[in-house]
């Protein structure tokens, strides 16, 4: 492997992660302090990037970052937009950052986001912590921008394409379903007229299987997403017409 870097090309990586709160994003607690009053201390959040190994694709250069920060082998990843404007660092702190690095301060970044349940990640590093999308901390570089993008790509890639599994477990029942839309959306969906559009949906496959869930008494019926068959019956339309 050639560990030389180009010096003008990063991968940023979001992950988002939904849990019984709602979704979330992983972000890196970024700290700094020279002990110079010319000099201010840095302690924000960022997303995790990295400068492209020469002999790295832009996607391996994902998916490594990715099982470094979370121990998992794959997800499913996004590539949503590329920032290049050379103006995106203004901030003294983030020019110090840079500068402290040994960087360019002029980098073209091409983001990704993977989706997954929160509870599957192992953080790798105490550095990491997750966020509620809508609560969100002091951010460091354009990353506020990024994230905003990243969520409303998603936003629009879940209604017509079948991403929204990837924030569920194999084994799902139709309430977490439910919920996991009114999540990302940001919104309240109607239980009964929500379960009679799902099923309608060949793809959504009822198993033998029941799982007691929350406070109700009365075990839930599981399903699973069938690759397969939403493969052979995909149109350009909605997963789930809500």
């Amino acid at each position: 492997m050639d560990f030389r870097k180009r010096d003008n090309i990063t991968v940023d990586c979001l992950i988002f992660g939904l849990d019984n709160n709602g979704l979330n994003i992983l972000l890196y607690n970024r700290t700094l302090n020279l002990f110079h009053e010319d000099y201010p201390e840095i302690n924000d959040w960022v997303l995790t990037g990295r400068h492209v190994f020469i002999s790295k694709t832009l996607e391996e250069s994902a998916d490594l970052i990715f099982k470094e920060i979370t121990g998992q082998e794959t997800a499913n990843r996004v590539q949503f937009k590329t920032y290049g404007n050379p103006t995106r660092l203004k901030s003294e702190k983030d020019l110090l950052w840079i500068k402290n690095q040994g960087s360019k301060t002029q980098t073209m970044t091409v983001a990704y986001y993977f989706v997954l349940p929160l509870a599957v990640v192992t953080k790798k590093n105490k550095g990491f912590k997750w966020f509620s999308i809508n609560s969100l901390p002091n951010l460091g570089f354009d990353h506020e921008e990024i994230i905003k993008d990243a969520y409303n790509d998603l936003k629009m890639k879940i209604m017509t394409e079948p991403i929204i599994f990837d924030l569920l477990p194999p084994k799902f029942t139709l309430n977490e379903l439910q919920l996991a839309f009114e999540a990302v959306l940001d919104v309240e969906l109607d239980n009964r007229n929500f379960r009679r559009k799902a099923l309608n949906n060949v793809y959504i496959v009822p198993l033998n299987e029941k799982r007691k869930s929350g406070t109700s008494k009365k075990p839930s019926k599981l399903y699973t997403f069938s690759r397969d068959v939403y493969d052979k019956v995909k149109e350009k339309e909605y997963i789930i017409k809500i």
